[in-house]
């Protein structure tokens, strides 16, 4: 079904694309938590727990928040996925309601009818396409923020995914990013202190990235080129593609985001160790041996293959580095790491990361307990480590924090790819994983080893 303007709406199996629709629903969030807090206070005054009463209201409002995400695809979801790799940094007496919302969001989404999916295929592909496989399944497989994937068999016997785009994927992502955009306080109620504003306007660039499909084939097939025989890391190979449609090779594997949801292994510890080096050193390497950086920290991509390979997927967000890392990223992490507040504040304010008056060692503890794991042979990645840091860091309350927070200022160049490194840490944390990320950081993160004399 079309709206007034001629675009498909929800009906016809897109994005939900009418402006309007989109904003009520998301401008739903806030009122249903006002008349949430208002009733609890009734309750409370009935005599009712007040423990009990808060912890209702939260999973409510998570379940609520979530889903409306969720439903809405386009920006809505990709944010929400992008908040959901914060959870270790949510309270703990909040943490339960908002892990089942967050996990539930991380892999789910509403699927296409059966004859979008083929409209699409035939504007993409031809009206001859079926004949390029030998079976097509017209049930998805998976479901993300502005596609999802079919399974099929390809002309040579080949296993496919076949990735498609959402119509009306475009004028989602505006209508959403703008709205949220308006309510980015109350995302404060999943990470507090989260910059959400600054968060949605690099969600903003690399989502119109994402739309371009041709773009993330060739990301792909670089990164499948690069580690082509590799004996840890899998990356499909691309056997098609168009500008809303990708066919690469299908992989199967136990996603990482059912590990953090079922931790126990047949293997132990060591198996998630292993699991865990593996995608850490796929972080810190990739920039310097494919000028590119996969951009998209959600534990969905990353597949633990039965022959002990880590199978990558989705290559939509990638930061494109080729010359590597940022040099400066590593100094300021080996001047943090070593303690060393006056080489740390100089290179900050010569790089602009300091634009106000704060003492050195002030800075030093706001960023120091974030560089913990590259201080010591090996690191042990847990929820209780990254909970504290999340206090210290993000606590809005404090005038440590407001101050220190004032004063630091991050260039929009670095943001990408501090977020991902920041959302790779909270990852490693919900694995509860000890790694040698110190010995890694050594060898692919410029200027973070001590220069030669």
């Amino acid at each position: 079904m079309a709206d007034k303007n001629g675009k498909e709406g929800y009906d016809s199996g897109g994005i939900p694309s009418g402006a309007m629709r989109r904003s009520m629903k998301l401008a739903s969030l806030p009122m249903s938590f006002a008349g949430r807090a208002a009733l609890g206070w009734g309750q409370k005054v009935t005599g009712r727990d007040a423990d009990e009463v808060a912890m209702t209201m939260l999973e409510r409002n998570a379940e609520q928040l979530f889903a409306v995400l969720g439903e809405l695809k386009g920006g809505a979801m990709k944010l929400g996925q992008a908040l959901s790799v914060y959870e270790s940094m949510i309270p703990a007496e909040f943490a339960e309601p908002y892990q089942r919302a967050l996990t539930q969001l991380q892999s789910q989404g509403p699927a296409l009818p059966t004859a979008t999916v083929r409209r699409v295929l035939d504007q993409q592909l031809g009206r001859n396409w079926t004949s390029h496989f030998q079976d097509f399944s017209d049930a998805p497989a998976a479901a993300a923020s502005i596609g999802q994937v079919h399974r099929g068999i390809w002309q040579d016997g080949r296993e496919v995914a076949v990735k498609i785009q959402y119509p009306g994927a475009d004028l989602a992502l505006q209508a959403d990013l703008k709205q949220l955009q308006r309510m980015a306080r109350l995302f404060n109620l999943v990470v507090p202190g989260l910059d959400a504003h600054a968060l949605i306007s690099e969600i903003r660039e690399r989502m119109l990235e994402e739309l371009d499909y041709r773009a993330e084939a060739d990301h792909q097939r670089a990164f499948h080129a690069e580690f082509a025989d590799s004996d840890v890391i899998n990356v499909p190979a691309v056997v098609a593609s168009a500008p809303k449609v990708i066919i690469s090779e299908w992989i199967d594997g136990t996603p990482l985001s059912r590990l953090i949801r079922e931790p126990k292994l047949p293997e132990g510890e060591a198996e998630r160790d292993r699991i865990a080096a593996i995608t850490l050193e796929l972080l810190y390497s990739s920039p310097a041996r494919v000028g590119l950086l996969h951009a998209d920290p959600h534990p969905g991509n990353f597949l633990i293959q039965p022959d002990g390979r880590i199978g990558v997927i989705d290559f939509g967000a990638v930061a494109v580095l080729p010359d590597g890392l940022p040099t400066v990223l590593g100094e300021i992490t080996r001047y943090a790491a070593n303690n060393d507040p006056d080489e740390l504040i100089a290179l900050l304010r010569k790089e602009r990361f300091v634009t106000g008056d704060v003492p050195p060692a002030d800075v030093l503890r706001w960023l120091g307990g974030l560089v913990d794991p590259v201080r010591e042979e090996k690191f042990h990645f847990h929820r209780a480590w990254l909970s504290r840091q999340g206090e210290r860091v993000v606590n809005p309350y404090s005038n440590a924090y407001l101050k220190t927070r004032r004063a630091l200022n991050l260039p929009a160049e670095h943001m990408l790819v501090l977020r991902v490194t920041g959302g790779w840490t909270n990852i490693l944390a919900q694995l509860d994983c000890t790694v040698a990320a110190r010995e890694i950081a050594l060898r692919w993160v410029p200027g973070f080893a001590e220069p030669s004399a």
